[in-house]
């Protein structure tokens, strides 16, 4: 039941975005900010307007004090940006860093979000993601609340502009930690830039069905992810985001590397070598076969870096010893 849940909120993300992680980066736009009095600088927040990701001018009158976060990847930010205390409501499926485990959880499993307790813990914004439907966002604004609409980025570059907003949301300075990030990604870009060797790898999501299972495909972070580490993604050959790809079709781009994303829900290494029919694979036979934790790699917040170093040096790890 978890691994379908897990399945349905990536396709469900899928069909709300529309558009996904482009593999080269481009600079994203400054999040748009406007004060309501022309006569004295607000105090952080205070008095500003800001154009979301829908579009929409959201109006705070101060810094929030009471933040409702419907997204795993939106707590990882409010928390990384130095807002964690201000939160105090999180969706069912925010558990990093470990405090936020100890929030009142609004729900959010299969997309059903628990609107009554949203509004009993009288937030002063409600942060939305993209995995959040357009219908979810009415209804809790319809009821008074103010919502803003944070977007994934599509690069890693364009995850540091949602940090900074973020931020300015809510009165923080996210500077340092975007210059930390930024350079941690510019150490693994100088070590694989210069890189001839890229191996195939295939990204095991889900293998409920080990004769089929889910992998990234084109423009998700995942395929983001693997490219910029140095690698080449073979879910990349299909044309859906989250393709099932056959064993047939696995043999024939005989990954070098095979990394388990579902390792979070007890698949390992030994399971994979008794995979009938998985034994061809040049993975399977150098036993080249990796876990790692999912979550650095589908949640669009800072911990994407993470994810980018973990990939690197399991890719490539003579360059990083």
């Amino acid at each position: 039941m978890i691994r379908k849940t897990l399945i349905l909120t990536l396709l469900l993300a899928l069909a709300i975005t529309g558009c996904a992680p482009a593999s080269t980066p481009t600079e994203a736009p400054a999040p748009v900010a406007t004060e309501i009095s022309a006569t004295e600088a607000p105090a952080a927040t205070d008095g500003l307007t800001f154009t979301d990701d829908m579009g929409r001018e959201i109006t705070l009158a101060g810094t929030p004090e009471r933040i409702v976060s419907l997204a795993p990847s939106n707590t990882e930010i409010l928390f990384a940006v130095g807002a964690g205390d201000l939160v105090v409501g999180r969706d069912e499926f925010s558990d990093y860093p470990e405090e936020a485990k100890s929030l009142e959880s609004i729900g959010g499993s299969f997309g059903e979000y628990n609107v009554e307790a949203i509004v009993a813990l009288e937030p002063d914004l409600v942060l939305a993601a993209e995995i959040n439907t357009p219908e979810l966002i009415k209804q809790l604004e319809d009821l008074g609340l103010t919502v803003y609409y944070l977007g994934n980025p599509t690069t890693l570059e364009e995850m540091y502009v949602k940090l900074e907003t973020v931020a300015e949301l809510t009165g923080n300075d996210a500077s340092a930690l975007v210059a930390s990030l930024q350079a941690r990604v510019a150490a693994v870009d100088e070590k694989i830039m210069p890189l001839s060797f890229r191996p195939n790898v295939f990204y095991e999501i889900d293998a409920s069905n080990p004769s089929k299972p889910y992998t990234y495909g084109p423009g998700t972070f995942g395929q983001l992810l693997i490219e910029r580490a140095g690698g080449f993604n073979v879910g990349g050959v299909a044309s859906d985001a989250y393709p099932q790809l056959s064993l047939e079709q696995i043999v024939v781009e005989n990954p070098s590397i095979i990394i388990l994303g579902d390792s979070m829900w007890g698949v390992t290494p030994e399971s994979v070598l008794e995979r009938a029919g998985w034994e061809v694979i040049e993975a399977v036979k150098s036993k080249q076969i990796f876990p790692i934790d999912d979550n650095l790699i589908s949640r669009p917040g800072p911990r994407l870096v993470d994810g980018l170093e973990a990939l690197a040096k399991l890719l490539h790890p003579g360059v990083f010893e």
